[in-house]
């Protein structure tokens, strides 16, 4: 338990260690031995240190007698208590002891004792706490601590642990090994400022002589002088700069002798289990590991040496830094200066003092890398040196590598030796170039490369030999020591000269760092670039570090520890404070005279004699000019592409209402509105302004009515300022108040400004967007959805991202030929065409760097060392084009002051303008980050260009985001003419307007915000862009600016060297790897003609081989359209260097092109001149020069992928890489797979704004692994720069718009009344305005037999002695008038009823959400009744919801169902429908509008769907909260009428059961309400008809709910009186006809939608049997008994058309085939007997159809004759439009109209009951050869009413007219007998 004593008896026998020590001394070539009795007694003090090598997990190599040969013993814990706790993390009595969870509690802490932390492995991410009593812990130097242990549970509070055995058992620690309190007691636990419980320094186990050590967070040991700040994570693999190449492999020179047998200072130690295993280099180049991960926790018994800062090796301490002095740390994390940061205070030791004035003497700042050990403490000048811990940092990381293989082996995996890490270290920086930058990325690379392979080697080796038991395994190489690892390195540095210096002969670090500052005072080191400090003393670990001395390398190494905005705040200071007076003065001393300035007033006097300058401008005041007929503008152009992807953001979109978490009710909205979020760019806000004006969105979504001007329409795009508060608040609270609006957050440029708002300050700009956008309000907002736009994703696609990747959508790519499927006439020319033009060699590179340019940089940093390069390479460039103008002027002779790419680029500018009329030219943008030094670059060009007479050829303008444009008004003038405009007061706010328009353009600003470039921009100069910063976000959106969209059209016939490929469109994604080589560019060489050759005044008589200078080298297409902001292609790029090297002279000719070189050349002179530069070079993207820094970067491959080297690059600054052990990008990845890798691989930094995702995660309950904490409704387009994105998602605005509406409205019948009658009568019935029907008035009015509904319009009409048809007749048949009907798209009101697609909150307890029962409980019941009728019992079932429960009656016990409730008639409730609604259905389980919610306004009914019982179970899973009234099971191929007969017949039974019930409670039965409603399941909307009372005339209909209509119909005065009640169905044309307003109140057919009143139906049955028509024949008999039928007309009905499912999906079916087959309706029927093919399908069913479409035939008297109809006895059966039915009931006293004189064309006898008598039918006559159709259930029943009703007396039969319906015997078929009249 406690510590062990000094010569204490190892475990080892004697023997065994005997022979350990002498193979050892046998095979050590370094080391000599220990003897052996040192082996086997341990010394107490001395002792050798360990070396630095180890890392976590040593409990493996703790064992007991772990020095022997065998396994060691496992460990048994005691099993816990029963019911006890036994979760990870917390006690056995249950209780938390994470810090993490007690760092806010109060703790009571005994005295004497101290809270530590124990690391279980169970739960490696957390510490436990409890305390422990102080004696039995070590002191600070690791010593006096007693043996055992006492300790308390600071959970439970249980006290008084004597065991750390029984300790471990009750806090869960579920060891594998002997529990020790030395390996598990790893920290102090202390509250830091904020009172909160932290982690605190290691316990000292162990101690070193003269050296205790003691780490802080991130385990270094840096001192400094001043106070120590704060340590922050920053990315392991994040470096200042990037080294271009990447390096070879290291280690193949480096051969070792093979040792399989390790021994360590004489130690033997088995391969398995050796604690120390340095790995070495194999026999073939290759490293090798042996052994296990070792662990710096506490010491074992017997006391080996132990460094507490070898533990410290968690990602957390890889990823320490130190942070500037205010707290605050740049994006890199690296430290500013060394006085900025330190590691926690060290004991005192050895300090080094830097020298003073370094930075003066040396012209350069050192840095210090720090590596293996402490780094001593630095005093004196220390604000002249930098400390950077991402070297050690990489050291770390490496450590963690054997954690992912340590499933391959037999037990843990040894780590690269310490020994190793630095001698990879040293050929790493001895590959470098002089002038790359080391990366740390490459490092680690380099060290899992090397790791990988001797492990993997290893584990071959070891399944080949034993593959169970580890063995000497004879072809390992024996690891390096520390006495071989000196002259390897200087073996390895002798390489490259003095370029790496590695200083071995120090005792100590700080001793090393002396002799460097000595030697860099001296002098010595002005050809070195690194110093690799190494000490390897006997008695101590390995310490190094390394010096950076070379002076590009501390430079950049300087500035790059500089965030962006701290180095935009020094370049302004250096700029406003005067430090560039000296710089300036160089520049001015560079003319002949020692005076540029004075030189170029010389000039200026000289350029104003020089007329050839100015004649072309001057003349142009005195007569007009010819206008440019190639001229023209087209921005806003739609292409195919654009479509497509805001059709996919439209499915994405419709994917997400879909889907089953209901976070997107698409159904629910009515209206789009959306605010368009931007950087804060003067001219992004504007352009975006501008593509929205011009888009057409606004008009589609209705806003234009609020939005008349420019301005006006600002107020849906906002800028993410401060002023942007107000807005998202608003658009918030609009969103709160207007639940049916859906709100689109567009974040457009979404990679910017991905700050946290936690760690920024009050006031900051930083933060903002996370602030609004990721606000608690619009996440948890139903109706806002966010769609992030970017061209660079990679930042928010990491481990913690809030998109989800089914969210994202990707721009088409042609990897898969999807821009195919557009029909592109595109090419888009990105930034993987730039780098394939640099590869293939076909032509000159687009992509270039400017070595003179670069080599004059050089010189002037070295000479001021204390100005920021950027400074130093703006100056140089205002330098180089002043110059460049000036030779341009006729200084020919100061060519050598500036580079040959600038002196092009100022020739192309200039000449450009002379080959046009209109003096159309070409945009040169030079990229200045820096405000102060763009200021000072534009005033500097400004005033060469005024002195040199030039103010009217070209315009020098300064893009800052924060300022509007500003053009002189030559330039202005000019622009009004071209573009047409006639406004005096009108002014470019876009770059885009800027076309055509000759101009250098200083584009200001840290990073681009989104602005577009127009297309005459010709070359793009980043050559100040900083390269400090290589992460792949800032390089590609730098590259982005030349971005292009080249149209493909036929070549030009007047331009030979047109280069327009013939390949299809290329709208690659940067993001798409695999198609970074995809370019096919046909780009030939160009001319570059001699600077004097093109320009007025220099050369009158240029050579025919220099006709067109290097501004004509990529024309354009005129016709390019340009469709969106971040679509607006540019200009083609030139060729420079690949013509002409740089080393060559500046004056000497170039090369010709090989158009120019044939003899044709001077022929095609005067076309070429003729056609304007600007117009013919819209066809190539600009010229892009870079830094020589960034070029080398872009433009290396990478060895193992062959992908640019840029895209292995840290994705953006605000992230990090998740682990150094990652596969490298692949080519073959497309988009979604890019996204897939930096998701697995990345993780945001802790001031990225979704660094808090996770924890929002866990606090919404989440597992602690997961961190998939996806916003719903956040979406990501994601698409390379300048593309078109802006269009796109401009037009999903407009298609969404388009589809809510199409969604809202449904089609709906709109057809008139059928056979209407014009006669109207004289006095109206009812007066205008009166709500209700009059009982007396309503039995005065004539009963309407005429059918007016438009559906039934090819059916038989009804004879009525008030109608005359027309002449014209109705010649379409049923089919045809239902394929055909007329409909209008209606938008759905809030009272509509919904199918079961809707699904809004409001209505989630009604569909079956309600919590208080469970989803899909219901029950089941029997509901039994007998009917005359059927002569049997029917048995239904009902299927009960719980929640609907309380609408019926069960019995009291047993709970049988035994009514249904009823209200009373004198009831009234204003939230209640006393009628319950019956709507039967079939096949519509999904598209029946069941959903009345909003229909009834929310009041309370009850809603039973009548279904078969084949669909009962789709039903009820679709409306699991609907009662389902379920028929029997031969009613499943029954038609609407068995439907409506069961209905009715069982509300008549339930009806009765009511009576009787109330009657039990003291209620009369005459009471019980007697109405229910049938409603057809296509009901969708319910109108009323405004009338005015005392004129009488209509006025407007207008949507009501349901429940109003119900309430009003059931509030009727004598409702009871009615049998029948329903409403108008629904036309637009219903009140347009002029006359008198129609009757309020009429009696006529009812359909669709009826109020039945059950109890005065009693007598009157719907006929089961019927399939169609069967409504027809209810009111006919309904109105014959006698009842009242009224229709409300001033209430109607919307039928939505739905075309899936109903009564009308009926087949004629073969019983042969059972599939549907073509039979004609005449074999519908067949003679009795006959061996016909019988048909699957009810007899009813043919009967019915055979009637319809033949009884023309059947009755020809009838056909076409109105006056001679076909009397129809009790029923009404359809005979087809060509013959009249007159309906006559035989009922006694029924009412019938009058057939006086009426001669009928035919009998129909359907079904006869008794009250057909003979006496009957001889009141009716017939013509003679009338015919009879007598219809029968069977033949015998047939001739018994033929002969019961003496048919035979007037009527003639045969025995041929006996037919049968084509079924068979056991379908029960029907028999008909047709008969002639006599």
């Amino acid at each position: 338990m406690g510590n062990s004593y000094a010569g204490q008896l190892r475990t080892t026998r004697f023997e065994e260690v005997l022979h350990s020590s002498i193979e050892a001394s046998l095979r050590s070539n370094t080391v000599v031995p220990r003897p052996v009795f040192s082996q086997l007694y341990l010394e107490a003090e001395n002792h050798p240190a360990p070396q630095n090598g180890r890392v976590e997990h040593e409990e493996d190599e703790e064992e007991d007698g772990s020095e022997s040969n065998s396994p060691p013993i496992p460990y048994q814990m005691k099993p816990p208590p029963e019911g006890s706790c036994t979760t990870d993390g917390f006690c056995q009595a249950g209780k938390d002891l994470r810090l993490g969870s007690m760092a806010t509690d109060s703790l009571d802490v005994p005295s004497g004792f101290l809270l530590v932390g124990a690391k279980s492995p169970s739960v490696p991410d957390h510490i436990l706490v409890c305390t422990v009593d102080r004696r039995f812990l070590p002191d600070e130097r690791g010593r006096n601590a007693l043996l055992g242990f006492a300790g308390n549970c600071m959970g439970c509070g249980e006290k008084g642990f004597r065991y750390f055995t029984e300790f471990s058992n009750h806090i869960n620690l579920k060891l594998t090994t002997q529990p020790k309190k030395q390996k598990h007691l790893k920290y102090y636990l202390r509250r830091n400022a904020q009172g909160l419980l932290v982690k605190g320094p290691l316990i000292c186990w162990k101690g070193i002589d003269g050296r205790v050590r003691q780490t802080g967070p991130n385990g270094g040991e840096e001192h400094l002088s001043g106070p120590p700040p704060t340590e922050m994570r920053a990315p392991p693999g994040h470096t200042a700069l990037n080294t271009a190449n990447g390096p070879p492999d290291p280690v193949a020179p480096l051969h070792v002798p093979e040792n399989p047998h390790v021994l360590t200072n004489g130690s033997h130690c088995p391969p398995s289990q050796q604690p120390l295993q340095q790995p070495g280099v194999a026999s073939h180049g290759r490293p090798s590991v042996i052994g296990t991960i070792t662990n710096a926790g506490p010491p074992k018994k017997r006391h080996k040496g132990w460094s507490p800062e070898s533990s410290s090796t968690t990602d957390t301490a890889a990823r320490a830094i130190s942070t500037a002095a205010n707290g605050t740390r740049s994006d890199n994390g690296a430290p500013v200066s060394l006085s900025q940061g330190s590691s926690p205070p060290l004991p005192p030791g050895e300090a080094v003092t830097v020298p003073d004035c370094l930075v003066q003497t040396c012209k350069l700042q050192p840095v210090i890398f720090r590596g293996h050990g402490n780094l001593p403490v630095l005093c004196g000048n220390t604000a002249e040196v930098l400390v950077s811990p991402l070297l050690q940092a990489c050291y770390r990381n490496s450590q963690a590598l054997p954690r992912v293989y340590e499933q391959y082996g037999a037990g843990p995996i040894q780590p690269l030796s310490t020994e190793m890490q630095i001698l990879l270290t040293v050929y790493y920086l001895v590959q470098l170039g002089p002038d790359q930058m080391p990366l740390i990325e490459d490092l680690e690379q380099i060290f899992m490369r090397s790791w990988r392979e001797s492990h993997l080697t290893e584990i071959r080796q070891y399944h080949q030999t034993h593959p169970q038991v580890p063995a000497q395994l004879p072809g390992l190489a024996q690891p390096l020591t520390p006495s071989q690892l000196p002259w390897l390195a200087k073996l390895a540095a002798s390489s490259c000269g003095d370029g790496v210096l590695v200083l071995d002969t120090a005792s100590s670090l700080a001793e090393g760092l002396e002799d460097t500052f000595q030697r860099l005072v001296d002098g010595k080191l002005a050809q070195t670039n690194y110093v690799v400090i190494i000490c390897t003393g006997q008695s101590q670990d390995i310490e190094s570090c390394v010096v950076v001395t070379g002076k590009h390398q501390t430079r950049a190494l300087a500035e790059s520890m500089l965030s962006p905005a701290d180095s935009l705040k020094e370049i302004s200071y250096e700029v406003y404070s005067g430090m560039t007076t000296d710089l300036k003065a160089c520049f001015n001393s560079l003319g002949p005279d020692g005076d540029m300035e004075s030189l170029l007033e010389k000039t200026s006097v000289e350029s104003c004699s020089h007329s050839s300058l100015t004649s072309s401008r001057d003349s142009a005041g005195d007569s007009p000019k010819p206008s440019c007929p190639e001229y023209h503008v087209e921005w806003h152009e739609i292409r195919a592409v654009q479509l497509a992807v805001a059709r996919k953001l439209l499915s994405q979109v419709c994917a997400i209402a879909d889907s089953s978490t209901q976070n997107l009710d698409l159904g629910s909205f009515d209206k789009v509105e959306f605010l368009i979020c931007i950087p804060p760019s003067e001219v992004t806000f504007q352009q975006i302004i501008l593509h929205l004006w011009n888009s057409g969105v606004l008009h589609e979504l209705g806003l234009d009515h609020d939005c008349l001007t420019l301005k006006q329409a600002e107020q849906y795009v906002v800028k993410l300022d401060q002023e942007a508060v107000g807005k998202i608040d608003s658009l918030i609270q609009k969103s709160k108040m207007n639940p049916y609006t859906l709100y689109i957050l567009v974040h457009d440029h979404a990679h910017w400004d991905l700050s946290s708002s936690h760690f920024s300050g009050a006031g900051s700009r930083e933060g903002l967007v996370d602030s609004l956008l990721n606000c608690r309000q619009i996440r948890d907002a139903p109706n806002i959805l966010t769609l992030h736009v970017t061209s660079f994703p990679f930042a928010l696609q990491t481990q913690y991202t809030r998109i989800s990747p089914y969210n994202e959508v990707h721009w088409p790519s042609t990897s898969n030929n999807d821009v195919d499927l557009y029909n592109e006439k595109t090419k888009y020319f990105g930034i993987s065409e730039l780098l394939e033009s640099t590869h293939t060699g076909a032509g000159l590179p687009l992509l270039r760097f400017d070595s003179s340019f670069e080599n004059m940089a050089s010189a002037v940093e070295e000479r001021f060392p204390k100005l920021h390069s950027t400074v130093i390479r703006t100056h140089i460039l205002i330098q180089h084009y002043s110059v460049a103008l000036m030779v341009a002027a006729g200084q020919s002779h100061l060519q050598k002051h500036t580079s040959v790419e600038t002196l092009e680029i100022v020739q192309c500018l200039l000449s450009s303008t002379q080959r046009c009329p209109s003096n159309h030219g070409h945009m040169v943008m030079l990229r200045v980050p820096s405000q102060a030094l763009a200021l000072v670059t534009q005033q500097r060009l400004a005033h060469v260009r005024d002195q040199l007479g030039l103010q009217n050829q070209f315009d020098v303008i300064l893009g800052s985001p924060s300022a509007a444009l500003s053009l002189g008004k030559h330039f202005l003038e000019q622009l009004k003419v071209w573009m047409k405009i006639q406004d005096p007061d009108w002014t470019p706010r876009t770059y885009l307007e800027l076309e055509a328009l000759p101009c250098i353009l200083i584009l200001t600003g840290m990073d681009p915000l989104g602005e577009s470039l127009p297309r005459s921009l010709k070359y793009c100069d980043l050559r100040v862009v900083s390269s400090a910063y290589l992460q792949r976000t800032p390089l590609e959106q730098e590259l982005g600016l030349a971005a292009y969209l080249v149209k493909v059209g036929p070549r030009d016939p007047h331009d030979p060297r047109d280069p327009r490929a013939p390949s299809t469109s290329s709208d690659l994604s940067e993001s798409d790897p695999e198609k970074l080589s995809s370019t096919d560019d046909n780009e030939e060489e160009e001319v570059v003609v001699d600077v004097k050759s093109d320009l007025p005044g220099l050369n009158p008589s240029p050579p025919a081989s220099s006709l067109h200078s290097q501004c004509e080298a990529s024309p354009r297409d005129p016709n390019k359209p340009q469709p969106s902001p971040q679509s607006d292609p540019r200009d083609p790029r030139d060729p420079s260097r690949a013509a002409h090297p740089t080393g060559a002279p500046s004056g000497a000719p170039r090369r010709p092109s090989k158009s120019t070189s044939s003899g044709s050349s001077s022929a095609r002179t005067s076309t070429l001149r003729q056609r304007c530069s600007w117009a013919r070079n819209l066809k190539r993207p600009p010229v892009v020069l870079l830094p020589r820094a960034a070029y080398e970067v872009l433009t290396a491959l990478d060895s193992s992928s062959g992908l640019p080297k840029s895209t292995s690059l840290l994705p953006h600054p605000s992230v990090e890489w998740a682990s150094s052990f990652r596969p490298q990008l692949s080519r073959v990845m497309t988009c979604t797979e890019q996204s897939l890798y930096y998701r697995q691989w990345t993780v945001p930094k802790p001031n990225h704004m979704d660094s808090s995702n996770r924890a929002e995660g866990r606090a919404e309950g989440r597992a602690e692994g997961r961190s998939d904490n996806f916003h719903p409704r956040r979406l990501l387009l994601s698409g390379p720069p300048q593309v078109g994105k802006t269009g796109a998602y401009l037009q999903f605005l407009g298609i969404l718009s388009r589809m809510l509406i199409r969604l809202m409205e449904v089609d709906i019948y709109d057809e008139e009344d059928i056979n209407c009658c014009e006669k109207l009568p004289l006095v109206p019935y009812h007066q205008a305005g009166v709500p209700w029907p009059s009982t007396d008035i309503l039995r005065s009015m004539s009963f309407d037999y005429t059918i007016h509904e438009p559906k039934y319009e090819g059916i038989s009409p009804i004879y009525s002695p008030d109608y005359t048809p027309s002449e014209e007749g109705n010649p379409r048949r049923q089919e045809d008038v239902y394929l055909r009907r007329r409909t209008s798209r209606i938008k759905l009101s809030k009272y509509a009823a919904y199918n079961t697609y809707h699904h809004c909150e409001q209505c989630h307890q009604y569909m079956g959400f309600n919590p208080r029962y469970q989803l899909y409980e219901s029950t089941l019941h029997t509901f039994t009744f007998s009917h005359l009728l059927l002569g049997e019992e029917i048995q239904l079932y009902f299927i009960i919801p719980k929640s609907k429960e309380h609408h019926f009656a069960f019995s009291q016990p047993g709970g049988q169902l035994e009514s249904l409730r009823l209200p009373l008639a004198s009831d009234w409730n204003p939230d209640c429908i006393k009628s319950p609604i019956f709507t039967p259905t079939t096949g519509r389980h999904e598209h029946g509008l069941f959903n009345l919610y909003h229909a009834m306004d929310g009041a309370s009914h009850l809603h039973i769907l009548v279904v078969k019982e084949y669909e009962m179970a789709v039903y009820k899973k679709y409306w699991p909260n609907h009662i389902m009234l379920v028929l029997p099971t031969t009613f499943n191929g029954a038609g609407i009428g068995a439907a409506h007969f069961l209905i009715k017949e069982l509300s008549y039974h339930n009806l009765e059961l009511e009576r009787s019930r109330r009657v039990e409670h003291g209620s009369r039965p005459p009471d019980v309400w007697p109405f229910i409603i049938l409603a057809d399941d296509s009901c969708v909307m319910w109108n009323a008809l405004d009338v005015d009372p005392k004129s009488g005339s209509m006025g407007t209909e207008r949507n009501v709910s349901l429940k109003q209509v119900l309430q009003h119909m059931e509030s009727s005065a004598d409702i009871t009186q009615y049998g029948l009640c329903g409403l108008r169905k629904w036309s637009s044309r219903y009140g347009n006809q002029t006359g008198r307003p129609r009757e309020p109140f009429s009696r006529g057919h009812l359909h669709d939608f009826l109020l039945l009143n059950v109890d005065l139906t009693q007598n009157v049955q719907y006929n089961q049997n019927r399939f169609t028509c069967d409504d027809v024949d209810f009111n006919l008999r309904a109105h014959s008994a006698g009842l009242l039928v009224c229709r409300f007309n001033n209430f109607s009905v919307m039928k939505k058309q739905i075309t899936i499912g109903g009564y009308r999906t009926f087949i004629v079916k073969t019983k042969m085939t059972d599939v549907p087959t073509t039979v004609q309706p005449s074999q519908y029927i067949c003679a009795p007997d006959s061996k016909h093919t019988f048909l699957s399908t009810p007899a009813q069913l043919l009967l019915e159809k055979y009637l319809q479409h033949t009884s023309h035939k059947l009755f020809p008297l009838s056909a076409r004759s109105y006056c001679h109809p076909v009397l129809s006895v009790d029923c009404y059966l359809n005979l087809g439009p060509e013959v009249t039915v007159c309906f006559v009931s035989s009922r006694p006293h029924s009412m019938n109209m009058s057939t006086t004189g009426l001669l009928f064309g035919g009998l129909l006898l359907y079904f006869c009951d008794s009250f057909v008598t003979p006496g009957f039918l001889k009141k009716f006559h017939f013509l003679k050869g009338a015919t009879l159709c007598v219809i029968c259930p069977n033949r015998s029943s047939l001739r018994q009413t033929v002969v019961r009703l003496e048919l035979e007396d007037e009527w003639r039969f045969r025995l041929s007219d006996e037919f049968q319906t084509a079924n068979a015997k056991e379908d029960q078929p029907l028999f008909f007998l047709t008969g002639k009249h006599i």
